[in-house]
């Protein structure tokens, strides 16, 4: 019997999948063997060595201990895709919301209860509310993956110019993307063309700040910055600067911080790009799906610290989490060639400083094999699965 932990609410339409005769999901059991989580925080936490894995019901991993993880041999997981098209929905809104000073309206017109000749009032107004269109306008996009290429469609289909910026775009995602889509292989045409830009890419150190006053000082006079991705991408200090000297119209961010906050043209919102019920369901479908692969089959997909890797075996599988140094593959298939034992089939992939292999082994492989394997400096983690 496997345990699973959720660390937060998780849709059941993602813990029902869970055959009830081989697991327990509880939010409370001990020694888990995996994890469901969504943005709970988890940097503090130690773990059991009978951990296998996380799986995140979203795309961030930001409270995930992601290198530790993988050091301990926990492989991590996320649900690229699953909550794209909420996100993209948002983003839509906040094209509209960035130009046509609809919140500000609003408020002004709630505003209005209990005044006499309200409805005169608000025709008398509502000039000082007045925001352009955008269709004809170009929007920029850094990050065409699974977010950022529906937005490139559907603002195509509104009318807009697109130019997109992304260095890993895949064939896959390329081929989605509508014809008229622009690629740029240098970010600073995103910045010096577009009337609105977008940012979709993932947070880590190397990605904080990807805007700040450099890139600002680079992009046209009145241009409406969007992030729906992570708060650090963007440096709240320098848009405010932008705000205030006129370079940047309108921000609408998804993660609020006290720099942002109450500040003209801002428009915070409370973190809802995932926030609705058929993202919730399908980032914890998709998680479950993963967490089962893995730890009944040793396939792994869509891991954020770990390769991807997958085999359909005759045999018995010998499921190994590794550094990517040299010598380690062909000491471990010496292992299991000194114990008698043929290898029908094998599957190698890495990830920066780790790697996966899956071994198709013809016979009995026994407590004293797997001990051999794992005894070999370099190796994390084996598994045996039957």
């Amino acid at each position: 019997m496997y345990n699973i932990q959720t660390l937060n609410k998780i849709s059941t339409l993602g813990t029902d999948i869970f055959d009830k005769t081989a697991y327990t999901v509880s939010d409370s059991c001990e020694n888990p063997d995996a994890i469901m989580v969504r943005s709970a925080k988890m940097h503090d936490m130690e773990f059991g060595s009978n951990l296998l894995a996380i799986a995140r019901a979203g795309a961030g991993v930001n409270n995930i201990p992601v290198e530790r993880c993988a050091e301990e041999g926990i492989c991590v997981f996320n649900t690229p895709g699953a909550n794209s098209n909420a996100v993209k929905e948002l983003a839509i809104c906040a094209l509209l919301l960035s130009s046509r000073k609809i919140t500000e309206a609003a408020a002004w017109a709630a505003s209005l209860k209990g005044t006499p000749d309200a409805p005169k009032t608000v025709e008398g107004g509502k000039a000082k509310f007045a925001g352009p269109e955008i269709m004809g306008k170009t929007l920029g996009i850094i990050g065409l993956g699974a977010i950022g290429g529906k937005i490139a469609n559907t603002a195509v289909a509104l009318g807009m110019s697109v130019i997109g910026y992304d260095p890993y775009l895949s064939v896959n995602a390329a081929l989605h993307l509508d014809p008229s889509v622009k690629i740029t292989t240098d970010v600073n045409d995103i910045y010096k063309t577009s009337d609105y830009i977008t940012i979709h890419v993932p947070y880590m150190p190397s990605t904080k700040n990807t805007i700040d006053a450099e890139q600002i000082a680079l992009m046209k006079d009145g241009v409406r910055l969007i992030n729906l991705a992570r708060g650090e991408l963007i440096n709240s200090e320098a848009v405010v600067a932008g705000i205030k000297s006129g370079k940047i119209a309108k921000y609408v961010t998804d993660f609020a911080d006290d720099v942002v906050l109450g500040e003209e043209n801002i428009i915070v919102l409370p973190h809802l790009g995932a926030s609705t019920p058929e993202s919730e369901d399908n980032c914890a479908v998709m998680a479950a799906q993963e967490l089962i692969d893995y730890i009944e089959n040793g396939n792994i997909r869509n891991s954020v610290n770990l390769p991807n890797a997958s085999m359909n075996a005759l045999g018995t599988k010998v499921c190994v989490i590794h550094k990517n140094i040299p010598a380690l593959i062909a000491a471990m298939t010496s292992a299991v060639g000194n114990a008698g034992l043929n290898i029908d089939n094998m599957v190698n992939a890495s990830k920066k400083d780790y790697a996966y292999t899956i071994m198709d082994v013809a016979g009995d492989v026994t407590d004293a094999v797997a001990d051999a394997i794992k005894a070999i400096d370099g190796v994390i983690r084996v598994r045996v699965i039957k």
